[in-house]
């Protein structure tokens, strides 16, 4: 949400000629992030968290072009507070599709060892 906050800061200085382009574009990649996020969340499997989380990554993606375009177009300067949000907010969200892929990938295979309190007997000399 943060993203959000500081995207809409942003762009608020923006000319008004861009107020239905690059000013509402950016203004809905930012948007669309934690909407996928959450949305995908609600989802019942993995697999569809999963692929609202890559729709998210996506649109992070897309945020990060746009806000380049509008500082080599000088519609804002380099803000290296947004910078470091939109990294951390890529390593975060890049870590909870790994986690999630991993834990999938893992019930998919089934189970990877046996337990010893799963099979007592194993265990019994």
């Amino acid at each position: 949400m943060a993203l959000v906050e500081a995207t809409y800061r942003l762009t608020q200085d923006f000319p008004d000629a861009e107020r239905f382009g690059l000013t509402a574009q950016m203004r809905r990649a930012a948007i669309s992030i934690p909407s996928n996020i959450a949305e995908g969340a609600a989802r019942r499997s993995t697999a569809e968290y999963l692929r609202y989380l890559s729709m998210a990554r996506g649109s992070l993606a897309e945020l990060d072009t746009q806000l380049q375009i509008a500082t080599r177009l000088q519609f804002c300067a380099t803000d290296a507070a947004t910078h470091d949000l939109l990294n951390r907010t890529f390593s975060r969200l890049n870590a909870l599709i790994r986690t999630l892929d991993d834990s999938r990938h893992l019930r998919d295979a089934g189970a990877l060892y046996e337990s010893p309190i799963s099979n007592p007997e194993s265990h019994a000399r």
